[in-house]
């Protein structure tokens, strides 16, 4: 099946659907993903968007004998519904409750945030299969883990459990126990509690810092809109009166 998106209010959820292959991806789920995506875009009350899958496993990638025939198609390739996640207007968090491999853990670095626990594991084998990674894959290994892991995950193909995709920084949030749920919602509850402008507006700038395309006019746009907002006179006295801000994204 093809994957869902759920919206309820400031959350979209977006679930692969295909447990009996380990959500494999194929062709008709790269332009499905992509809809989705826009929706998010378009939908302004949205501000985290998480993305989970049914069954054991998280995702397996890409379909592999796909590869060499739409994979690479310009315009509408994995790697760019991949770039697509990256460049979402909403705070992405992937729950990996199981493996994550091949191209799917490119899906994963996409994400702004990666909520794992020790059923957790992880491995990248292009090479024991012969595929050169595409580009904005292996600077999003590069940024997100640095060269030295990127290599040793590209190059020997090696398999992480779920505490060492935690030491090298694949996992930036850790759960106890069996279920990866609880930490899941904690993290989604506290980036909804945050004021809209600044939340969005940093998550674009820092990707963009990282990307080398940092724009200091459009920063220095977005540093006054938030200076003017009625959100940061609400954060003030809520500060002050020792409560939780009601911000409204003004």
């Amino acid at each position: 099946m093809l994957p869902s998106l759920h919206i309820d209010g400031s959350v979209a959820t977006l679930t692969l659907r295909r447990p009996e292959v380990a959500n494999k991806l194929t062709p008709p789920d790269l332009p499905e993903l992509l809809r989705h995506f826009d929706t998010v875009n378009r939908t302004e009350q949205v501000l985290v968007l998480v993305l989970r899958a049914e069954g054991k496993h998280f995702c397996s990638g890409y379909d592999i004998s796909e590869v060499a025939a739409s994979s690479q198609t310009e315009g509408s390739s994995f790697g760019a519904m991949v770039d697509a996640l990256e460049n979402c207007r909403a705070i992405t968090i992937a729950a990996i409750h199981g493996g994550v491999f091949g191209g799917a853990t490119d899906l994963a670095l996409a994400c702004d945030f990666r909520v794992g626990g020790r059923r957790s594991e992880m491995f990248m084998p292009a090479a024991r299969l012969g595929l050169h990674y595409y580009q904005s894959g292996l600077e999003r290994y590069v940024s997100r883990l640095g060269l030295d892991t990127a290599k040793r995950l590209f190059l020997t193909a090696e398999k992480l459990d779920g505490e060492a995709m935690r030491d090298c920084g694949f996992l930036t949030h850790w759960a106890e126990g069996e279920s990866i749920a609880a930490e899941v919602d904690r993290l989604r509850a506290s980036l909804t509690a945050m004021a809209p402008l600044p939340l969005l507006g940093m998550k674009k700038h820092l990707n963009r810092i990282a990307q080398g395309r940092a724009d200091a006019a459009s920063i220095r746009d977005e540093v006054q809109r938030s200076v003017a907002s009625e959100d940061l006179a609400e954060g003030g006295r809520a500060w002050k009166e020792k409560r939780q801000p009601a911000f409204k994204g003004r």
